[in-house]
C-alpha cells in the first residue's frame, strides 16, 4: 500500500468534491473527506499514479502551471481544427511524425502522450522508449527535432519539473 498515492488521491478527490458540492457546511465537508478517503483506500492500494510525482511546493506549482498551459494549448488547437473544418479548401496535410522526449518517468511519458492526444490535431499513435509517433493534422516538418519543438516541448518542460 502506497501511502503517498492514497493521500494525494484523497486530497484530489476531496477538492473535486468541494468544487462539485459548492457548500462549506461541516457535515458536507466531512462526508466529502470520508468518501474521498474511502475511495482512495479501495482503489489506490496497488496503483502508482503519483509515485513519480514530486510533491514539493515547486512540483505542485509546476503542476498548476502545466494545467494552465495545457488548457491554453487545448483552446488554441480546438480553434485551429475548427478553422480547418469550416474552411472550404480543408487545409490539411496529415501524416505521422516521430518526436523524442527527454522524460524518464513512465507516468510523465504517459501524461505527455495523453496531452498530445487530447489536443485536437494531434494523436499519439505509439510510444517506443524515448520516441513518440504522432499523427499530425498538418505536418509542418518531418524533421524529428523540429517536430519535437513544435509538438512536445511546450508540455515537456513542465512535466520534467513535475516528474523529473
Amino acid at each position: 500500500m502506497n501511502i503517498k498515492n492514497i493521500i494525494v488521491t484523497t486530497v484530489i478527490l476531496f477538492i473535486f468534491w468541494i468544487l462539485l458540492d459548492n457548500t462549506f457546511e461541516l457535515l458536507n465537508l466531512l462526508l466529502g473527506a470520508g468518501l474521498a478517503l474511502f475511495l482512495s483506500l479501495i482503489f489506490c492500494r496497488s496503483c502508482n499514479v503519483f509515485g513519480d510525482m514530486k510533491l514539493t511546493p515547486l512540483g505542485i506549482t509546476y503542476t498548476f502551471i502545466y494545467l494552465f498551459v495545457f488548457f491554453i494549448e487545448l483552446l488554441k488547437s480546438n480553434l485551429d481544427v475548427a478553422r480547418r473544418v469550416i474552411s472550404p479548401s480543408l487545409p490539411i496535410k496529415p501524416g505521422i511524425v516521430e518526436v523524442k522526449t527527454s522524460l524518464k518517468s513512465p507516468m510523465g511519458r504517459m501524461i505527455l502522450a495523453n496531452s498530445i492526444t487530447l489536443t485536437p490535431g494531434t494523436l499519439t499513435v505509439d510510444i517506443e522508449e524515448d520516441r513518440l509517433f504522432i499523427h499530425w493534422i498538418e505536418v509542418k516538418t518531418a524533421d524529428p527535432e523540429q517536430a519535437t519543438n513544435e509538438i512536445v516541448r511546450k508540455f515537456e518542460k513542465y512535466l520534467e519539473k513535475i516528474y523529473g
